[in-house]
């Protein structure tokens, strides 16, 4: 898998090869994580990642997530390999703020 990842450095981009060995090598997990890129669901806030999911948004710092997958079964969640994706690639939205700062205004509502 460390190939995968040093291509994916190297190029800066997901080409369809790319594209086909992430899916082939991660699997569903794989698959999930280009889904959330292809839609937008990566932001990038001054203190943390955020990946979109289904139901919630979870916090994504290095190799820690604040999903159940990770949480509970102690695994690397598509979140996270989404997040790596996005920053060898640039493909995530930068947001100028804090994201501590927006989910205390969220819990205030």
């Amino acid at each position: 898998m460390s190939d995968l990842w040093h291509r994916l450095a190297e190029k800066k981009n997901l080409d369809d090869t790319l594209r086909h060995d992430i899916e082939d090598i991660l699997g569903t997990r794989g698959k999930k994580a280009l889904a959330a890129l292809e839609a937008g669901k990566i932001k990038k806030y001054l203190d943390f990642f955020v990946v979109e999911g289904r139901t919630a948004e979870y916090v994504v710092d290095e190799d820690f997530c604040t999903c159940g997958d990770f949480l509970y079964r102690g695994r690397t969640c598509w979140h996270l390999l989404a997040v790596r994706i996005a920053q060898e690639t640039g493909t995530y939205k930068k947001i100028d703020s804090w994201y501590q700062d927006t989910w205390k205004k969220q819990e205030i509502r």
